[in-house]
């Protein structure tokens, strides 16, 4: 009897499921907080981009450049995080919060 393509569908979700995954680097991940800022900075720079090359006015392109170098700040800054940060922690009730 013939299979329908719902079936065979399943099947191959199921076969995929099956298959092992590579493992994923932990430390390697972004947390969804940084992701989310890093693609909010990069949607910020390709919209002072696009404005910088319609831009005619002198003050108003040197004031996209100097948005664009800032938002080149921040991105760097998200690739490589400052290690000389200390965390600090406080005690709230039973529980330990940590502040950056």
């Amino acid at each position: 009897m013939a299979r329908g393509w719902e079936s065979k569908s399943v099947e191959s979700q199921q076969e995929e499921a099956s298959q092992p995954r590579p493992a994923a680097d932990e430390a390697g991940q972004e947390s969804p907080e940084i992701r989310a800022k890093r693609r909010t900075i990069e949607l910020a720079r390709a919209r002072a981009q696009a404005d910088l090359e319609s831009a005619r006015v002198p003050a108003h392109r040197e004031m996209l450049q100097q948005a664009l170098s800032a938002l080149d700040e921040q991105l760097a800054r998200l690739r490589t995080p400052d290690v000389t940060r200390r965390r600090r922690t406080t005690r709230v009730g039973t529980r330990h919060r940590i502040r950056w």
